[in-house]
């Protein structure tokens, strides 16, 4: 009688557990970048990935030869063609010698209302800390969620090699990691989140951190930068 009733059981527990593993695998890592092309990305704004965006070696990089104030010359920031709510963002990135750059998320592109891509998403701070007046500036440093929380370690590598960085954003806690490490932990969108960008230079700004789903965004900020194994999987 005893197998009667454990049969079933274990039976109902494997359809469980099989059920479980198999949605797990549904949410695979989707490339961002195919190492050969500009092909998922477009201006902020509008308009096709400008010319100073060159795609080399596997690599996207920023050509900052020709400047246009304080930003690149058929530059500019680029963004993501899909919008996404809950990821894992995870890529490769290294910076020139007193280089600075930035990964944002959560941007809203309505260029009327918002015409640059930090009014409204936050940023991970891609930076050479050893060479760029930035760095002198708590919360500004490399792996930061810039101009609101500094690294609980830094463990950046120096300019012209490569760091691994990922961004995890999941129904409000957000993560930052750097060289496998975590480096930032926070609650978006809570009594604490909006205390702490009202007492940032984002206070300027009322869609800043606001949105709970929006674009990626690499950004120009003048400075020679290198991008490649971009992949994000939706949680």
């Amino acid at each position: 009688m005893l197998k009667v009733f454990i049969l079933p059981i274990l039976f109902l527990l494997g359809h469980l557990l099989y059920t479980k593993e198999d949605a797990s695998c549904r949410k695979k890592w989707k490339p961002l970048f195919d190492g050969v092309s500009t092909r998922g990305w477009h201006k902020y704004g509008g308009g096709d990935v400008g010319s100073a965006w060159k795609v080399k070696d596997g690599t996207l990089m920023l050509d900052m030869s020709e400047k246009d104030g304080w930003k690149t010359k058929s530059g500019g920031d680029i963004v993501t063609d899909e919008e996404y709510e809950n990821f894992h963002l995870r890529l490769d990135w290294k910076i020139s010698k007193g280089g600075n750059s930035g990964i944002m998320f959560y941007v809203h592109e309505d260029p009327k209302v918002y015409p640059n891509s930090y009014e409204t998403g936050p940023e991970m701070q891609v930076l050479d800390n050893e060479g760029h007046p930035d760095a002198k500036i708590i919360k500004h440093r490399a792996g930061d969620l810039y101009d609101l929380i500094s690294c609980r370690k830094e463990v950046v590598k120096p300019y012209g090699q490569w760091n691994k960085a990922e961004i995890i954003a999941d129904h409000g806690k957000l993560t930052f990691k750097l060289n496998g490490i975590v480096v930032v932990q926070t609650m978006m969108w809570d009594a604490g989140w909006e205390k702490m960008v009202a007492e940032s230079k984002f206070k300027q700004w009322p869609g800043f951190g606001t949105y709970k789903k929006g674009r990626i965004c690499l950004q120009d900020h003048g400075n020679t930068v290198w991008y490649r194994n971009i992949e994000i999987k939706e949680l």
